[in-house]
């Protein structure tokens, strides 16, 4: 996605995302289980803080974080404020610290900071029981490869404690992944690491053990386990088809990426 694009993006979710949470601080969060909504606003705006941090002083922050006094919403705010100031004075190929070793860029917390913000507000959807607000087709296609190709597939190479469990359990079941109406991945649980794999109808493929299909902004809820709102899976339902043994390793491989 551009640049203008995410920011665009990061921009109506972060306003939705406050909205959302003026409804109420202290409401539980299902899907971030011992958090209020107030600890959700916290964290994202810790999260712009830090970022806004990473690009200032052109490394990691320590320490981290600072003394915070500021109450959740208005720390969301400063957060933003700070982070889409430091987007502002930098070229999208600019040096950027990252924990992806092969993109250093300022780019990535672009695209980083928009997902991260999309998935919250959902998050505070789902605590206030509130109808979602629509996800763009191309912020979800992008937020699902993502989730895949990072979360999934670089992170079971980076984050080997998370991942050493359910690697070890896993039975190299094929779980294809398919995002209408034409992108496809198959994911594989190796002894060393997950393997994600783009397809086309160029490229042999084992057969899959289970397969999820649906729309961009379904499947992207599906990932992260946000499809708790029955809203929302009535207008975006997802297929799941095949062994459920498979379905629940692909569940534990994204939980180990994402959590």
């Amino acid at each position: 996605m551009e640049r203008s694009r995410l920011l665009q993006c990061l921009a109506a979710d972060y306003m939705r995302l406050r909205d959302v949470a003026g409804a109420g601080l202290t409401a539980k969060v299902p899907t971030c289980p011992l958090w209020t909504v107030g600890d959700l606003v916290r964290h994202v705006g810790l999260v712009y803080l830090h970022k806004a941090e990473v690009m200032r002083l052109g490394s990691w922050p320590d320490p981290w974080p600072p003394e915070i006094t500021d109450d959740p919403i208005g720390l969301l705010d400063r957060g933003y404020g700070a982070l889409t100031h430091e987007f502002s004075r930098r070229h999208d190929g600019d040096q950027a610290t990252t924990w992806h070793a092969a993109d250093q860029t300022v780019k990535f917390w672009i695209r980083r900071m928009a997902q991260e913000t999309l998935i919250h507000r959902l998050d505070a959807e789902i605590a206030h029981n509130a109808d979602p607000a629509p996800i763009p087709d191309d912020l979800a296609a992008d937020g699902v490869d993502e989730v895949l190709e990072l979360f999934i597939g670089y992170g079971s190479t980076q984050w080997t404690d998370d991942f050493e469990q359910p690697l070890a359990q896993a039975k190299g079941h094929v779980a294809e992944i398919r995002m209408l109406p034409s992108r496809c991945w198959q994911v594989q649980a190796t002894p060393q690491h997950v393997l994600v794999t783009a397809i086309d109808d160029s490229v042999t493929t084992p057969p899959p053990s289970a397969t999820v299909t649906g729309s961009p902004g379904a499947l992207l809820r599906w990932l992260w386990a946000r499809e708790t709102n029955p809203t929302t899976d009535v207008h975006q339902p997802i297929e799941v088809k095949g062994d459920e043994e498979a379905i629940a390793e692909l569940r534990t491989l994204l939980r180990a990426g994402t959590q």
